[in-house]
């Protein structure tokens, strides 16, 4: 099963709305903070809330609505 994941840090609203947003789309999703690894901090740390898609390692990055979450999702076949 693709695994879903969503990267970001404690205390960001912008993650708060992201994580909102996911679950009211009913979508299962696991969630990173890049506060614990220097590698994710590097890679997205002025672009989160970040969600990427782990078997294609594709990403889509804040801020996105309903609607371009929707079209990411069906870019990789979810």
């Amino acid at each position: 099963m693709s695994k879903l994941l969503l990267i970001g840090t404690e205390a960001c609203h912008l993650c708060e709305e992201a994580e909102m947003l996911l679950q009211h789309a009913g979508l299962s999703f696991s969630s990173i903070d890049i506060i614990d690894d220097d590698s994710l901090q590097q890679q997205y740390g002025l672009l989160i809330p970040v969600l990427l898609h782990d078997a294609s390692q594709k990403t889509l990055n804040w801020p996105f609505n309903l609607e371009q979450l929707n079209d990411f999702l069906q870019d990789i076949d979810l």
